[in-house]
């Protein structure tokens, strides 16, 4: 940010009064502008003993694997964004059961919410954001593959809950690469 949207004065990185960080400021009309973390929310879809995949057709990380999710809009719930991604990833409509997963991640000051869905029936396409959409078996995962670290952990959680019945909240924070 070089300019205020206001009146257009050139911004001045400083600590506002009562604030302890420093902060995009206009010196002009001492307007203060935040930047805070990007909220990203989506599903671990469960059919029977499988989990749904998408793999990515946008950046970053084109061509591997994820969980439909995404960042949540303005005036929308992490409920909602994670159906809506659901939707627009996989063309499929499931069903939240809990949130499963809450991740925060410093590095690129993002918060993810994974919610654990049922995915009532295995109907589900690929989309302009995904190359492929898949039902994996915890043997057929391509851990190799997977796009990002919270993925991976998101998934590890769950094969290992299943085998206890329960699906108690994971919160993880991430730091670095």
């Amino acid at each position: 940010m070089k300019f205020c949207s206001n009146c257009a004065t050139e911004i001045e990185v400083k600590i506002p009064e009562g604030d302890s960080l420093p902060r995009h400021t206009c010196p002009a009309c001492d307007t203060i502008y935040y930047h805070n973390p990007k909220i990203v929310a989506g599903c671990l879809p469960v059919y029977g003993d499988k989990v749904l995949l998408c793999k990515r057709a946008i950046e970053p990380r084109v061509g591997y694997w994820t969980l439909p999710a995404g960042y949540m809009e303005n005036g929308e719930s992490t409920e909602e964004a994670a159906l809506r991604e659901t939707l627009e990833e996989a063309n499929a409509t499931v069903n939240l059961l809990s949130l499963y997963t809450l991740t925060s991640i410093t590095h690129v000051n993002q918060v993810q919410f994974i919610y654990l869905a049922d995915l009532p029936e295995p109907k589900f396409s690929s989309s302009s954001e995904s190359l492929e959409v898949k039902l994996f078996s915890e043997e057929e995962i391509p851990w190799d593959d997977l796009a990002f670290k919270t993925i991976h952990n998101a998934l590890k959680f769950y094969f290992s809950d299943r085998k206890e019945g329960q699906f108690p909240l994971r919160e993880v924070t991430l730091r670095g690469n």
